[in-house]
């Protein structure tokens, strides 16, 4: 099997994980891209070139990276990085991001933003509740096994209303039902701790979607025990916009 530096080629990828049934042209196109009218200092600085696929950004590096973002983001000393039109035009031909991010689809969250990054950076996959559903594991399996990424941060964040309605238990319209039943798992872990439930759960619930996301992938699974990837988790605060790692 074809591997790029230690990573499956496109072709026999689509052929292993079978990810065709969720359109792979969705995971690879991108549209509808802003960009900055002059380049950022962090483009004018860099010495990218896409010509040329760049090694991986092993785990600890790639987490450093984001929380150095988070905390430019937090301080409000955003540099914007990879945000000018030259970046758009290096990113043309392929995508190499650092970090891939399992978040949730609350509007409050762009992890872009929030981690102070930009295009071609990280891969996000995001759904409400942050949930580890199929289509966000093949999404994930193709940013790892042939995008290269080595570190998946599953992201959660205060005041989550896919967590709260889990908790409540009510019946939901329409598919909203779907993913607030993957949570539920959690909610039950959580009533066992001491504190806030919700709060209690929306930590436990970074934790179980993590878990989950080795256990039900073999491909992402397997890159773990071979030491080319790391899961970890993070909970976002709504009110100061800092990211804490709960799952180192």
């Amino acid at each position: 099997m074809a591997r790029i530096n230690g990573f499956i080629g496109r072709r026999n990828f689509i052929h292993l994980a079978g990810v065709g049934s969720i359109g792979i042209g969705a995971l690879i196109g991108a549209g509808g891209i802003l960009w900055n009218k002059e380049p950022s200092l962090a483009d004018q600085a860099s010495n990218d070139d896409f010509g040329e696929k760049p090694q991986p950004v092993n785990p600890q590096a790639a987490l450093k990276i984001l929380l150095q973002g988070n905390q430019r983001f937090v301080e409000g000393k955003r540099l914007n990085p990879h945000q000018s039109k030259l970046r758009l035009q290096e990113t043309v031909a392929a995508q190499y991001p650092f970090a891939a991010i399992l978040g949730c689809a609350d509007s409050r969250v762009p992890a872009e933003i929030v981690f102070d990054q930009g295009l071609g950076d990280l891969f996000v996959v995001r759904v409400a509740g942050n949930v580890a559903s199929p289509e966000a594991i093949g999404s994930l399996e193709y940013a790892t096994s042939v995008l290269g990424a080595q570190l998946i941060l599953v992201l959660g964040h205060s005041k989550c209303g896919a967590v709260k309605a889990a908790i409540e238990g009510k019946p939901l319209p329409g598919r909203i039902g779907i993913f607030v039943e993957e949570i539920k798992p959690a909610v039950e872990i959580a009533k066992n701790k001491s504190g806030s439930l919700e709060k209690n759960t929306i930590v436990t619930n970074i934790q179980y979607q993590a878990d989950n996301l080795a256990k039900k992938s073999t491909i992402l699974g397997n890159l773990v025990k071979e030491g080319k990837l790391k899961i970890v988790g993070g909970s976002y605060d709504l009110a100061t916009g800092e990211v804490s790692i709960t799952r180192g």
